[in-house]
């Protein structure tokens, strides 16, 4: 009976070394850097944001996340504007869908202006922040849902694209400011960025 014990835990060894080696390949690409994957964790990043909201109380933890939320915006949506977009337009057919985005990244930056001119202390500044939760949900479920599977579809360099992308979040983020709302989202509970 020992020597069956022993030939199970050696066939268990062997069995999960070779698992863990047919999961190395999946591991690595996992780390490979994708534009889709990094705009997706921006999407996570701010929805625990705006979850962080709902839940904080005292004003001035409320304006510590509000202005988290509207940094994580402002750099996402420049670094959609200024590389995701134009190499979406590219590769995919469907101009109508990219149009509709930039409209709605105008409105939500209007509201972000909102945000940052006004202060808890205004009664309409939880509403200001409730209302961008929403349509940045919106917004969100419209690229995840349509765009980004498009762009998936198509022949773009999604690794070389994440890679150009990540260096503009670094030159945007390279600012003392940002680096004190970087500090402030991962005391908050949302994961830095990237």
């Amino acid at each position: 009976m020992a020597q069956r014990n022993a030939r199970k835990r050696a066939t268990s060894r062997k069995s999960s070394s070779r698992s863990k080696r047919s999961q190395s390949p999946k591991r690595a690409s996992a780390r490979k850097p994708d534009a889709i994957r990094m705009l997706k964790d921006d999407h996570q990043r701010v929805q625990a944001l705006f979850e962080r909201f709902e839940r904080t109380r005292g004003e001035t933890q409320k304006e510590k996340v509000a202005e988290a939320i509207c940094n994580e915006l402002k750099v996402h949506a420049q670094l959609e504007e200024e590389l995701f977009y134009p190499a979406a337009r590219k590769a995919i057919s469907d101009q109508d869908l990219l149009n509709e985005a930039e409209i709605e990244h105008q409105s939500a930056k209007a509201l972000i202006a909102q945000i940052e001119g006004s202060s808890p202390a205004n009664e309409k500044y939880d509403a200001l922040v409730t209302v961008l939760g929403e349509y940045i949900r919106h917004h969100v479920k419209e690229e995840e849902g349509e765009m980004f599977k498009k762009v998936r579809q198509s022949e773009l360099d999604l690794a070389g694209l994440a890679e150009r992308m990540q260096a503009r979040k670094r030159s945007l983020l390279g600012g003392p400011a940002s680096r004190a709302v970087g500090r402030l989202a991962t005391m908050l509970g949302a994961p830095a960025t990237a």
